[in-house]
């Protein structure tokens, strides 16, 4: 590994690769690495994780996963759910189903939480988006003309590509099967991203 780690962390980092059936709790990683204080364990677990060496499952903290080669500059963003929005919006914090763990560095995020993902959902963002793909968008009210957003129309989430003419805005798809739709007056309409990085997760 690049990094020297805290003599602590290389046995916390040792010890979780050796894989157990069952998760392991702060208290028996403690009494396996000979460490007394496992509040010293959590905080040394939190540092492996920012370093990009560890992952913890979000829904069982003490599911933790070995990254096989660590994330540089590593950060969490969230994952919102891409279905109906209710009234607190798409990036509601009960709409939060996931977290990825992504290089800030590679992907030239100055402040991760500028940024978050969406799950691409259908075939009209296609060839250049796809279904399941990860899209990462840098949180923006607003966008140029020609650019990709993710947005929400009548409270459906979308990937669109934007064009506006005055106060008129139309709402293009990539896929030529998929007509172009009109922003009506008495429509709902926000914009929530600028869409910078798509990772693609459909390949067979």
């Amino acid at each position: 590994m690049a990094d020297i780690l805290h003599p602590i962390q290389q046995k916390i980092y040792d010890l979780i690769k050796k894989g157990y059936q069952d998760p392991l709790s702060l208290r028996e990683i403690a009494i396996l690495i000979g460490e007394k204080n496992h509040q010293n364990v959590a905080h040394h677990i939190k540092q492996l994780e920012k370093k990009g060496y560890l992952r913890k499952n979000p829904q069982n903290a003490q599911e933790i996963e070995v990254l096989k080669d660590p994330v540089e500059n590593a950060v969490y963003l969230n994952v919102f759910g891409f279905a109906q929005c209710g009234p607190s919006g798409l990036l509601a914090q009960d709409n939060i189903f996931d977290k990825v763990i992504i290089s800030s560095k590679m992907f030239g995020m100055g402040n991760s939480d500028d940024f978050f993902c969406v799950k691409a959902r259908g075939e009209s963002m296609e060839p250049q988006i796809y279904e399941k793909d990860l899209v990462i968008a840098k949180k923006q009210m607003d966008v140029e003309n020609n650019q990709i957003a993710i947005i929400v129309h009548n409270e459906m989430p979308k990937i669109k590509k934007i064009l506006k003419t005055g106060d008129n805005i139309v709402l293009f798809s990539l896929n030529p099967s998929f007509s172009p739709e009109q922003v009506k007056d008495n429509d709902t309409f926000q914009i929530y991203g600028l869409v910078k990085h798509v990772i693609r997760f459909n390949v067979s």
